[in-house]
């Protein structure tokens, strides 16, 4: 497990993640999708388990599951466990809101 940080703080952080809007970042080599909602951050997997669709272009439905553009999978943001579709569940990492950044697990 490799561990990340963006920002240099909490203000910071939130100031380049807008909220419920999915933003596409690169950690390494993974290339991984992130969203704030109010002080709460989901990172997770960029591209959808069932057919690789992007999931940089999806949506967050009002359940806080990511919704795939392709085919409607469904996706929860806390555990990645598919809700809709069949397929497996999505990859998602650990985030942690501190003082000196956004600290991610991958």
């Amino acid at each position: 497990m490799k561990n990340y940080q963006l920002g240099s703080s909490r203000e910071s952080v939130i100031s380049l993640f807008p909220n419920r809007t999915i933003k596409k970042v690169r950690l390494g080599e993974k290339e991984i999708g992130i969203i704030r909602m109010d002080e709460e951050f989901f990172a997770f997997d960029a591209t959808c388990p069932h057919r690789g669709a992007s999931l940089l272009q999806g949506r967050i439905n009002g359940n806080g599951e990511i919704v795939c553009p392709l085919h409607e999978y469904r996706f929860e943001l806390k555990t990645g466990q598919v809700k809709a579709g069949i397929c497996p569940d999505l990859p998602v990492f650990k985030t942690e809101l501190t003082d000196e950044g956004l600290l991610i697990s991958i």
